[in-house]
């Protein structure tokens, strides 16, 4: 995997990778940025929710689970020193499907597979941050 970043203006970024999508990055306007786009530490965040429910979706599809959709929200919590590091990240799935149908269980592997074997951005992260996961079934 290769990437490029272009100084745009200031701290305001465009980078791409092998995928070619340009990306926008800033930082706040208190450190010098425009307040303009993503920073990127919310890029790592958005990473690693990305891969995981990625994976969760791709597992419960080959379960071939009754699930309609899965949306999932992310709170981290930094350190306080530089530089900042993610020391605690809670993830949660909304997994909204036949409630009589869908089984807890086979969410609960798919979340397993992913933080224990599939998600890339998880393995690394789980080097500083204590990452932990929870889910909720919603009748759709």
């Amino acid at each position: 995997m290769e990437a490029i970043i272009k100084q745009v203006d200031g701290l305001s970024l465009m980078g791409k990778a092998d995928s070619n999508h340009w990306i926008a990055m800033d930082a706040s306007e208190n450190v010098g940025g425009n307040n303009a786009a993503t920073k990127p530490m919310e890029l790592v965040l958005l990473g690693l929710g990305g891969c995981t429910l990625m994976d969760v979706i791709s597992i419960l599809k080959k379960k071939r689970s009754p699930f309609k959709n899965i949306n999932i929200s992310l709170k981290v919590k930094r350190a306080k020193e530089h530089p900042q590091v993610f020391r605690h990240i809670k993830i949660k799935f909304i997994v909204y499907g036949d409630k009589e149908n869908l089984k807890p269980k086979d969410v609960e592997r798919s979340i397993e597979l992913s933080s224990t074997q599939y998600c890339s951005a998880s393995s690394m992260l789980k080097k500083t941050a204590t990452i932990e996961y929870e889910y909720e079934i919603v009748d759709a």
